[in-house]
């Protein structure tokens, strides 16, 4: 009864986001009002529809009715409740389902904003959301169904795969869809700009905030899945650059070149084409990156290896950017600029520099991402980049957005004179100096090893870390001049009169932290192998490890192998350790490192075998200011939503 009402609405929401898409058509070229009505009411029933078959497949998983298919696939009576739910998104129909949902929710809630505004634009905008919709529904339909049902009732289901039972599973699927699907709304409101030619900044106005937002889910989607991938899968790291990765990553970039130039357009009516062409980007980098996962074009250990489902893609994908393209350039002569860029010392030019370098960022990974597939079809054999080709790419460009980052609060909008840039250069140059000297003297102490690569990082990332504070010092000395507060009120009021600018800070200061975690992490890891029997120790870094011994023992869902390790930091006790691994009837075997997380670094371990004696080989690690990465990603977190809390005023620069 349940799989047939979740199916059945799967098909009616389906039914009705083709004749609400139509319906906004018509009504809107027709000028029939009572048409349109009925389009918006359809939109909302789409809303309930996909609404009634999510809570339809969450009864079926709570409830472990294994007549499912996906049910069986995903949860078994073993399974706690927490992780039934993430069962939801764990396969290829239910994530579908989830991505439908999110897109309905932000579908209705467009509506809900706008039933008294921009009337012009929600029919188009309403129309693209639908289309959208419409594709996710039509592969539940007719290729990934989540309520099929199997021929015979089996007394359990399969379960999660171990490697899925870890709280990332609550966070980052669910805030990398709501990234992907979300995105649809800012190109949405293009495409109604475009074919309505309401060009000015209303529709940036009305989408800034959902683009801020969704491009916030995406980039903390991105770093929960680092963290998750750092403390499950055991290798040491937290980015392997796999495409599912990478498609993460793109439309994370372009939509951040998206954001600092769209204040270039509202201030000075620049980069309309330019705008167009990074959120058409944004969104079809996003419903890429949604294909590749169920896809087996590109081999990952995060696809589903779906098939069937092909074709809709690379039709909707191919067709929309066709489509979209020619609507952008049917309408040039609208898009034309209002100003020219004065001088190539402005902060409008840094921000097209950084554009720039973002894309650039976002052309490279897409190539690497798709040679093995272009080089099939080409050549006739698989070609592949690894993890050292997107670093050697990667890394110089992190820095180069980070030196911009620091830069671009220096520069005036129009024209900067070279005098006062060098002046506002001078103490942000002196950081940068001193952190080069400070590195370079431990490396010939022989403290640290020499390396130039992250005497750069770490001198480019005091550069821009101190021009935010000194952005800070000023206005916050002013206003306490001005008004008479003192320093901390002065701080405070500060960041609530201008919090999308200083919010923008927080933000820089995260990606900064990152930058530092990752140059850190790279240049100064130390990893050692081991092979040790019971009450043998080894020495990596400054930390001394003695084996105690392995343990064995089953629980109800697998048989876990423990080795024990007592560890000393220099001559200071520093605790008891544990490596595990796991195993899982149908799965294979699944690590759980030991580790031990601070504020300088990580000391992490991985058990890697063992034999019938008792002795056990271990891989260890001790990684430099990882935990540095986890608190930028939060400070971005705290930041957007500073930028994001409403005010009664907005400063044009905002």
């Amino acid at each position: 009864m349940i799989a047939d009402l979740g199916y059945i609405a799967i098909f009616l929401a389906l039914a009705t986001s083709v004749y609400s898409a139509t319906a906004f058509v018509l009504g809107a070229t027709r000028q029939q009002p009572a048409l349109v009505q009925s389009a918006r009411n359809g939109t909302y029933a789409v809303f309930g529809l996909v609404s009634i078959a999510s809570f339809a497949l969450l009864y079926a998983l709570l409830a472990r009715d294994f007549q499912l298919s996906y049910v069986a696939s995903y949860t078994s009576r073993a399974t706690s409740v927490v992780y039934t739910i993430a069962g939801f998104w764990a396969g290829n129909a239910g994530s579908l389902l989830l991505w439908s949902w999110l897109l309905a929710l932000c579908g209705a809630i467009v509506l809900w904003q706008n039933r008294r505004k921009n009337q012009e634009l929600i029919p188009y905008a309403s129309l693209t959301i639908l289309v959208t919709q419409a594709l996710f529904l039509a592969l539940m339909v007719f290729t990934a169904n989540p309520f099929q049902k199997l021929p015979a009732i089996p007394a359990d289901g399969q379960g999660l795969n171990p490697l899925l039972e870890n709280p990332g599973m609550l966070f980052h699927p669910t805030t990398l869809l709501a990234g992907y699907a979300g995105f649809t709304i800012p190109f949405a409101f293009a495409v109604a700009a475009l074919i309505t030619r309401r060009l000015d900044h209303q529709w940036l106005a009305t989408t800034r905030n959902w683009t801020l937002v969704f491009w916030l889910l995406l980039g903390i989607g991105n770093v929960l899945g680092m963290q998750w991938a750092y403390v499950e899968l055991g290798w040491g790291g937290y980015w392997a650059w796999d495409p599912v990765e990478n498609a993460g990553l793109m439309p994370w970039l372009t939509a951040t070149a998206f954001l600092h130039s769209l204040m270039v357009q509202r201030r000075g009516g620049m980069l309309k084409v330019w705008n167009m062409s990074l959120i058409g980007a944004t969104f079809f980098l996003a419903i890429f990156g949604t294909f590749i996962t169920r896809s087996n074009i590109l081999s990952s250990v995060h696809t589903f290896g779906e098939s069937g489902q092909g074709p809709f893609f690379l039709f909707f994908i191919t067709a929309g950017i066709i489509l979209f393209t020619a609507l952008v350039v049917s309408r040039l002569s609208d898009l034309r600029s209002e100003h020219q860029m004065e001088s190539l010392l402005s902060r409008e030019a840094s921000f097209l520099l950084n554009n720039l370098v973002l894309v650039a960022a976002t052309v490279v990974i897409l190539l690497g991402t798709m040679l093995p597939l272009f080089s099939r079809i080409l050549a006739g054999k698989e070609v592949t980049v690894g993890a050292t080709f997107f670093n050697s790419v990667a890394g110089p460009i992190l820095v180069v957005l980070v030196l911009l980052m620091g830069l671009c609060p220096l520069i005036g909008w129009y024209r900067t004179s070279p005098g006062k840039l060098l002046n506002n250069l001078l103490t942000p140059l002196y950081a940068a100096l001193a952190t080069a000297i400070v590195l370079l003297t431990l490396a010939l102490v022989r403290v640290i090893p020499l390396k130039p690569y992250a005497v750069a990082t770490f001198s480019i990332c005091a550069f821009a870390l101190t021009t935010v504070f000194l952005e800070w010092g000023r206005g916050t000395r002013a206003r306490h001049r001005i008004h008479g507060e003192n320093y901390f009120r002065a701080f405070i009021s500060l960041i609530g009169k201008s919090r999308a600018r200083y919010g923008g800070y927080f933000v820089h200061i995260g990606i900064v932290l990152i930058a530092m975690g990752i140059g850190a992490s790279s240049a100064y890891s130390i990893s050692e192998e081991f092979t040790l029997a019971p009450g043998g120790s080894m020495k990596v870094g400054q930390y001394t490890l003695r084996y105690e011994g392995l343990d064995q023992y089953p629980t109800p869902k697998q048989m876990v192998v423990s080795a024990g390790l007592s560890v000393t930091n220099g001559q200071r006790a520093a605790g008891h350790m544990e490596a595990k691994r796991y195993f899982k009837s149908n799965f294979n075997p699944v690590s759980e490192i030991g580790l031990r997380s601070g504020v300088s670094e990580d000391l992490y371990i991985i058990l890697m075998g063992w034999d019938e004696s008792g002795s056990a080989a271990f891989k260890v690690l001790v990684n430099p200011l990882v935990l540095w990465i986890w608190v930028g990603g939060g400070l971005m977190l705290g930041g957007t939503f500073i930028a994001l809390w409403p005010t009664q005023r907005r400063n044009a620069e905002e």
